[in-house]
């Protein structure tokens, strides 16, 4: 069964694991984090964006309802496309043990935020995400980088048959387009990984996930037209995927990739070059969920949202004294570069 909190953020205790090995070259950035105490829960940090989160959910709702059956209704799917990945976010900070570190309490948060109030399994999202997590960027281990509509290596590349190579061949400028399917395509992955959950969990997950489409089918139907419900549906869930994507697509594509026959990276050097950070302010960190912290983040996967900023200058120096490459760009540039990896490995096929 999918643990509730993220494995990876169980087994790494307090963001890096109880205890690191003796001599490592994380244990002295390990020390100085738990010393600023950044490792320790912002309880009421989350419980007011939370609550803000929610506020701000049921207004776009209640001015659904208020403007009636028009299409300047379909004005309100930008913003309720917003605060869903808002509430993707909240989702997948309670799986990493960040809001809390009661496990049931965690899963309770996840469950309200992902199942019922956007439509998304979060076992099957954090079965994924941990795997991702333990191992980032490996061919091999990470779901992140296997073989799907998308692939990430000119090997996988050079596998490609039929629609599946001229997809290959042209995916970098396809990229940024298949994200307006992933919002429905992350309702789809959910219904499907039900029948690899315990019976117990399987009737809860999928009862909530049912219960988020009969709640939104219910609403539009109610105020709109079916033609006008369908089409706000549809730009709904676009806008919905795209800004997901966005947040989740300058991370890891295009950095490195380890050798799946070479040695064992330890957890710094595994963790650090495959991320990539992303530089800005209040709303690039607003926008990208925290999320621009790749590296610190990955880091301490269990280290509170609002204390990653307060990490990166640590990380940074520790990073520095070390000789080790650091990658932090532009939120445009970072999609440059993932575009360009991407162009590269369907180079072959052109």
């Amino acid at each position: 069964m999918p643990q509730a909190v993220s494995p990876l953020a169980e087994d790494l205790r307090e963001g890096a694991g109880s205890a690191a090995p003796a001599g490592s070259d994380f244990t002295p950035l390990l020390r100085a984090v738990r010393g600023k105490g950044l490792l320790e829960r912002r309880t009421g940090w989350y419980a007011a964006g939370i609550a803000a989160n929610l506020v701000a959910l049921g207004a776009v709702y209640a001015a659904l309802v208020l403007l009636g059956d028009t299409w300047w209704a379909l004005l309100l799917a930008l913003p309720l496309a917003v605060l869903w990945t808002r509430t993707a976010f909240v989702g997948h900070d309670a799986l990493h043990a960040q809001i809390t570190g009661d496990r049931r309490t965690s899963r309770v948060i996840a469950l309200v935020h992902a199942n019922l109030l956007i439509g998304m399994n979060e076992a099957w999202w954090n079965d994924k995400h941990a795997r991702h997590h333990a191992n980032p960027n490996h061919i091999d281990k990470d779901p992140d980088v296997g073989v799907g509509a998308l692939v990430w290596t000119q090997k996988q590349a050079a596998q490609r048959e039929g629609f599946a190579r001229w997809l290959t061949r042209n995916q970098a400028g396809l990229f940024f387009p298949m994200l307006l399917l992933e919002g429905i395509a992350l309702k789809v992955y959910g219904f499907q990984f039900l029948r690899r959950q315990p019976i117990r969990e399987r009737a809860l997950s999928g009862l909530l996930m049912a219960a988020h489409l009969a709640l939104y089918a219910a609403l539009l139907l109610t105020v709109l037209s079916p033609g006008k419900a369908l089409v706000f549906a549809l730009a709904h869930h676009a806008l919905f995927g795209l800004h997901l994507g966005m947040a989740f697509a300058p991370n890891h594509k295009g950095m490195e990739m380890p050798d799946p026959d070479g040695d064992r990276w330890g957890h710094l050097q595994r963790q650090v070059l495959t991320s990539r950070n992303v530089r800005g302010a209040v709303l690039t960190d607003w926008f990208l969920g925290g999320l621009n912290y790749q590296i610190e983040h990955h880091l301490f996967p269990s280290m509170p949202r609002p204390c990653l900023r307060l990490a990166q200058p640590l990380v940074k120096a520790h990073c520095a004294e070390l000789g080790m490459p650091y990658a932090e760009t532009g939120l445009v540039e970072s999609y440059r570069q993932a575009l360009q990896h991407m162009h590269d490995v369907g180079e072959p096929l052109r």
